[in-house]
């Protein structure tokens, strides 16, 4: 039952003055050694002169902060010749790229994806696994998380003992703090503490989240959202997700369970969304919708037994071969994606929206008359929209994506370590 408490006090007894009541460390003020840290990484190679003038700091303390960082083995002197060749060779700062190694894994509806990164972020080994369609139980998708993580360790010559942490990405509800998904496609139970066994299964320290909050984090580490304070992804694939950037912070709500645009309601009493709701977006736009509306409109009951995959390759082709109900069907799925978009930019009016996921190759879904009608249903500021960007990449982003929560977890623990 929804509690509301109703509250006529003016200021709450024992509080004196005003404002509000921020804690002395806050994720926008983080300790100096932890921002040349993140300069650092993020420039790939920085001068110190040029870290103290970008974090309006004294030389001195930057000296101070990457004295301590080097002396941990986290960041490295380099070099850098003059162009012209002559002089003494200009001294950057890099992180250490051998100091340690992270993995990222992305658990999906019909395939797992794998990569291994150094410190630095680079590309050490990459792996997939198809796998039968359908929720599994447990004891299944830790054998299945076993075997693709051994595969991608023996490509890049080490054992998993080597791994400070593994990130993982799993469709669903995860609250990423206590390692728990309540609800996943992938997952036959609920309230799942899968951080906890992965890690006990595989002696590595693990952090997972919503997979589409791990394309956030690409974007935001690895591709265009690095220079964009405020961004959305919306991913499109066996589901519907969104990850929203927030100052340069992945926002997860007050119980981590924030950004679900694709269960956002459209319809009241409407098709039966997979999450057991009715009337949810993903409902009409995800890769099941398409499939469930070709069935029904073009007869293909006897297509059902096929794989999604090729059902939907087919339903494509019917569409670019002219076939006006197959070309109705993706009209339909992308009048109720325009719906959503408009929705974003309307709650949270971000710099950029990215649309990503494998559904993307199907261009009806963002076609010219599909973004009109977004536009059409976006309040009238008189404001430019936001643009709209497709990246049609496929699933190692993903996994990229929980390289960089691995990354980040075990730095925060470094950096913050007395």
């Amino acid at each position: 039952m929804l509690q509301v408490q109703t509250s006529l006090a003016a200021k709450p007894e024992g509080r004196p003055g005003s404002g509000p009541l921020i804690p002395p460390l806050t994720e926008s003020a983080r300790p100096l050694r932890q921002q040349v840290f993140e300069r650092i990484r993020a420039a790939g190679q920085i001068p110190r002169a040029q870290l103290a003038r970008e974090l309006a700091v004294s030389p001195a303390s930057v000296t101070s902060a990457t004295y301590e960082l080097i002396a941990a083995g986290l960041i490295e002197e380099t070099t850098t010749a003059s162009p012209e060749g002559r002089g003494r060779p200009a001294v950057s700062l890099a992180v250490r790229a051998e100091a340690l190694l992270v993995a990222g894994m992305k658990l999906s509806d019909h395939e797992h994806t794998a990569v291994i990164v150094d410190f630095a972020g680079n590309l050490i080994a990459s792996g997939m696994m198809r796998r039968r369609p359908g929720a599994v139980d447990l004891h299944e998708l830790l054998e299945a998380t076993e075997t693709l993580l051994d595969q991608v360790c023996t490509q890049a010559g080490i054992e998993r003992r080597q791994l400070a942490a593994l990130g993982m990405g799993v469709p669903g509800f995860v609250d990423t703090a206590e390692g728990v998904v309540l609800w996943s496609s992938v997952l036959t139970g609920r309230q799942v503490p899968l951080a906890t066994e992965v890690s006990a299964r595989l002696s590595v320290p693990v952090i997972i989240d919503n997979d589409a909050n791990l394309v956030a984090l690409a974007e935001l580490w690895f591709g265009v959202g690095r220079g964009l304070t405020d961004f959305a992804v919306v991913t499109i694939e066996h589901g519907l997700g969104m990850g929203f950037v927030m100052n340069h912070r992945l926002y997860r709500g007050a119980q981590r369970l924030g950004m679900e645009l694709g269960h956002t309601k459209v319809q009241l009493d409407g098709a039966l969304c997979r999450c057991g709701q009715r009337g949810c977006l993903e409902a009409y736009v995800a890769d099941y919708a398409l499939a469930r509306e070709a069935t029904t409109a073009l007869d293909w009951g006897h297509r059902e037994s096929q794989p999604i995959e090729l059902l939907l390759e087919s339903l494509y082709d019917h569409a670019k071969g002219g076939d006006a109900i197959a070309h109705s069907i993706f009209r339909r799925a992308g009048r109720y994606l325009a719906v959503g978009l408009s929705n974003v930019v309307n709650l949270f009016d971000p710099a950029l929206i990215i649309l990503s996921g494998n559904r993307m190759r199907y261009d009806y879904l963002y076609a010219p008359e599909t973004l009109d009608e977004m536009r059409n249903l976006v309040i009238r500021s008189g404001r430019p929209l936001p643009p709209i960007e497709v990246h049609a990449w496929g699933d190692q982003l993903w996994a990229r994506g929980a390289t960089a929560l691995a990354l980040s977890s075990v730095t925060e623990a470094l950096l913050n370590r007395r």
